[in-house]
Parts: structure tokens; C-alpha cells; sequence
């Protein structure tokens, strides 16, 4: 069922997960760099506590960043007709977001937190995206159709 209400817009949908993979990827890269370059010349040298926040907010960004690619590949699969991409699989759905400490990320700079907020507004996108996908797709007319009903 949600194969045939995903073919319905498929070329929009096709390309707002095309669009969302492009974001993800270039904000993962922008992401790796940063966290890098935070790790190697930033202001947590010789903080430890510093630089264990920084490794947590890395790695809970990156796995952000992952599920949300993940699931953008998974569903270009399904668009594609894979047979190995169905609807019920475990990539199929965004899951549970990580959220950031942002007592931590107030230590860092305002690029790097800029970046671990792009990341959970990216996650949150696809989160919505993907619930409208499984909700119940009504057309107007049956909108229209269920308020005549109601009145009768």
C-alpha cells in the first residue's frame, strides 16, 4: 500500500529525495571537516572534558546525518524497483532522532553549531516527509465527497 501512494508523485518525490540526498551529503562532508578541524586546532586542546563533548556532538551529528542518507538511499532504491527495498525494511523509516546536548554545542564555534542545527533541522525534514508519505493520502474530492456524506 505504500508502494502505490508513493508511485502517485513519484516525480516529485523522486526529486525531493534527490534534493534532500545532494543537502545530506554536501552538510556531511561540511560536517567532517569541521568537526576536524575543531578537533585539531580548536580551543579544546588540553580540555579533556572539552574534547569529550566534541567527540559525543561529532558522533551524534554524524549519525544524524547517516540515518537521514540512509534513508534517502533506501527510498531512491524504492523508486528505482528494487526488490531488496520494501516498504516494511528497517531502513525505511528515519527512526528516532539523536539529539544534540546543546550545553555542550554553546562551547563551539558558531560555524560548528550551525552545522549540528542544520543536521537535526535536516533529520527533522525528513522525519515530516516521511510521515506524510504514510499518511493516508485523501484528494479533495473525497474530502468533499466525506462532508456531503455527513451532511445527509
Amino acid at each position: 500500500m505504500a508502494r502505490s501512494r508513493m508511485a502517485t508523485g513519484a516525480p516529485v518525490q523522486r526529486a525531493q529525495v534527490e534534493n534532500l540526498y545532494v543537502e545530506a551529503m554536501l552538510l556531511a562532508d561540511e560536517a567532517h571537516a569541521a568537526f576536524a578541524a575543531e578537533r585539531d586546532l580548536g580551543s579544546v586542546r588540553g580540555n579533556a572534558a572539552a574534547q569529550i563533548g566534541l567527540a559525543c556532538e561529532s558522533l551524534k551529528t554524524t549519525t544524524r546525518l547517516m540515518h537521514v542518507i540512509a534513508w534517502l538511499l533506501h527510498r531512491r532504491a524504492m523508486f528505482a524497483g528494487d526488490p531488496g527495498a520494501g516498504p516494511n525494511d528497517s531502513a525505511a523509516r528515519i527512526g528516532a532522532p539523536v539529539a544534540a546536548d546543546w550545553d555542550v554545542c554553546e562551547g563551539f564555534d558558531a560555524s560548528l553549531r550551525r552545522i549540528v542545527s542544520a543536521s537535526e533541522r535536516l533529520f527533522e525534514r525528513v522525519a515530516l516527509l516521511e510521515a506524510g508519505w504514510e499518511a493516508s493520502a485523501v484528494t479533495p474530492v473525497q474530502a468533499l465527497l466525506a462532508r456531503l456524506e455527513a451532511r445527509l
